[in-house]
């Protein structure tokens, strides 16, 4: 789920300053009421209405070290996923589950076809493929 806009989030906290029911602000903007007191409650101590960052564990393979991923595929397209576990925990000496792997290869645009990693063909779109 993604969070509104910082301009709604400001339009709220305007509207509730300004007619004060914030029942009638959370039915006008299709909001719950709980969104609409955690606005004004965190515009009140923070004077802020930026999002707060998502919770969750950072990737095992971050987004810097992309470009090296896809160089090994690159150079080893024929090696299976517990064999670029192994290469990439020799390289970064970051260990890394086959799970991780196929996740952030697959992300990388690449796919296993006839025993190799190749990159994904361009006329077949997200929806076709079943990815996100």
């Amino acid at each position: 789920m993604c969070a509104y806009s910082p301009d709604l989030r400001a339009k709220i906290v305007a509207a509730v300053e300004r007619d004060g029911n914030k029942h009638a602000v959370a039915r006008h903007f299709g909001v719950g009421i709980s969104t609409v007191k955690r606005y004004c409650t965190q515009w009140r101590e923070e004077q802020t209405l930026a999002p707060k960052p998502h919770s969750g564990r950072p990737p095992t393979i971050r987004p810097d070290q992309q470009e090296a991923l896809r160089a090994q595929v690159t150079a080893h397209p024929a090696a299976y996923l517990d064999e670029h576990c192994l290469l990439w925990e020799a390289q970064t000496g970051v260990q890394v589950s086959t799970y991780a792997m196929s996740r952030t290869i697959r992300k990388l645009g690449f796919t296993r076809k006839k025993g190799r990693w190749v990159p994904v063909s361009g006329t077949r779109t997200d929806a076709a493929s079943g990815t996100a």
